[in-house]
C-alpha cells in the first residue's frame, strides 16, 4: 500500500515571540546552528520513507508562499492551503480527502512541522513499524515518547498489551500536575503524547464519519472537488464552515482500536524558548548564546540577538531575544505565558508587532 505523509504547518508558535510572528511563525525559523529551518528538517527525515511526491503539507493559505520557498521539491498540488484556522481535526480530514481522490486509499502518516529529532534512523525505522501495524487491519497508531522525567506540559498515553510491536492504548490523559506526572513515570505504562499518527485513510476516515459526522462529508466534497475549477469555492465553503477541533479531542479519546508504538529517538517538540537550549550547545555556564552578545556573571541564560550589542550582567535563569522591534526579557519559569504578551499587543491594536 502507497504511504504518503501530512505535515500539519499551520501554527502561529506565539510561545517564540518576538522571532516567531505571523508573517514567518516557528516552523519557519531555525532555531538550530545548521541553518535548516524546521519544516525543512521535518521533510528531510520523511525521505527515506516517503516519496517527495506523496508528502503534503497543509498550511494556512498566508503561508503557502513561504512553504514554496524552502520546499521548492515538493508538488504545489501537494501544499493544501486552509482558508481558515479550524485546528487539527479538519486539517487532517482535508488531507485525507484529497489523498484519497488519488490513491483512493493509503497509509497516512501524519506529523507536526515543529519538532526536532535527534536519532533519525531509528525515528525512521520507528514509523516503519507504525506503518506496518496500520496496514494490518482498521486501526488509529500514534507514537508515544517514553518519557524521562515527570513532565506537566505534555498529554500522556496509557497502554497494556503488546501486539506485534504495538501496544493497545487504554485510554489518552490531560497535561497532570507534578504529583500525577510522577506516578505515572514509575507505572512504566504512560507515554508522552507526541502528536504523531498513523493509520488508512479508510481508518480515520471511518472514524470521523462515526464521531465528526458534519467534518466527514464536507471533506467528501473538498477531495472530489479537488484539481477542478471550483476547487477553491467548495474549499472556503466547506472548510470555514468546520468547527475547531483538535484530532485528540475530536477522536483520539472516543475512538476504540488504537496503538501506540514508544518512541526513544531523541524527540523534542520545541514548544518553548527553554527548548533551545536543550536542542544546542551552551557554554560553561550552561548559557545559550547567539548574537552580538558579552556577559558576566550570567548562569543558565538564554540570549539571542542580531547586530545590536546585548550585555547581560548577573543574571540566572531568563530568556533574552532580541529583534529589531521588540524585545523580550522573560524568566524561564514563565516561558509558557509569552503567548500573553500576544494577547495584550491584540488588546491595544498592535497587529504590527504580533
Amino acid at each position: 500500500m502507497k504511504t504518503t505523509a501530512v505535515i500539519m504547518a499551520g501554527g502561529r508558535g506565539e510561545r517564540f515571540w518576538p522571532k516567531s510572528r505571523n508573517s514567518r511563525p516557528k516552523q519557519f525559523l531555525s532555531l538550530t546552528s545548521d541553518g535548516e529551518t524546521m519544516i525543512q528538517k521535518t521533510v528531510k527525515r520523511l525521505i527515506p520513507l516517503v516519496d517527495i511526491s506523496d508528502i503534503y503539507i497543509v498550511t494556512n493559505s498566508a503561508y503557502k508562499t513561504l512553504v514554496k520557498e524552502q520546499l521548492p521539491d515538493i508538488p504545489e498540488e501537494n501544499i493544501l492551503a486552509e482558508p481558515a484556522a479550524r485546528n487539527t481535526a479538519p486539517c487532517i480530514a482535508f488531507a485525507a480527502a484529497v489523498i484519497n481522490q488519488k490513491y483512493n486509499d493509503a497509509v497516512m502518516i501524519v506529523l507536526p512541522s515543529d519538532h526536532l529529532i535527534s536519532n533519525e534512523k531509528l525515528y525512521t525505522d520507528t514509523l516503519r513499524k507504525a506503518v506496518y501495524t496500520a496496514e494490518q487491519e482498521e486501526n488509529l497508531v500514534t507514537i508515544g515518547i517514553t518519557p524521562t522525567y515527570p513532565e506537566t506540559g505534555y498529554g500522556y498515553i496509557n497502554f497494556s498489551e503488546e501486539y506485534n510491536g504495538a501496544y493497545t492504548v487504554e485510554k489518552f490523559v490531560e497535561k497532570p500536575d507534578l504529583q500525577t506526572a510522577e506516578k505515572y513515570l514509575d507505572s512504566g505504562k504512560y507515554l508522552w503524547n507526541s502528536g504523531m499518527f498513523i493509520w488508512k485513510i479508510s481508518s480515520i476516515f471511518t472514524n470521523i464519519k462515526k464521531f465528526m459526522p458534519d467534518i466527514y462529508e464536507g471533506a467528501l466534497k473538498i477531495g472530489k472537488a479537488f484539481n477542478t475549477p471550483d476547487f477553491n469555492d467548495v474549499l472556503i465553503r466547506e472548510f470555514t464552515a468546520f468547527r475547531s477541533e483538535s484530532i485528540d479531542f475530536g477522536i483520539m479519546e472516543k475512538a476504540k482500536n488504537i496503538y501506540t508504538i514508544p518512541g526513544s529517538f531523541g524527540w523534542d517538540d520545541v514548544g518553548s524558548w527553554l527548548a533551545v537550549e536543550r536542542i544546542n550547545e551552551t557554554d560553561e555556564n550552561n548559557n545559550y548564546i547567539d548574537g552580538n552578545i558579552i556577559s558576566e556573571d550570567t548562569h543558565h541564560a538564554t540570549i539571542c540577538g542580531g547586530k545590536r550589542l546585548i550585555a547581560a550582567v548577573g543574571i540566572k535563569d531568563t530568556i533574552i531575544v532580541d529583534t529589531d522591534d521588540a524585545l523580550l526579557v522573560c524568566s524561564k519559569n514563565n516561558t509558557q505565558d509569552v503567548k500573553k504578551i500576544i494577547a495584550l499587543l491584540k488588546n491595544q491594536g498592535r497587529e504590527d508587532l504580533i
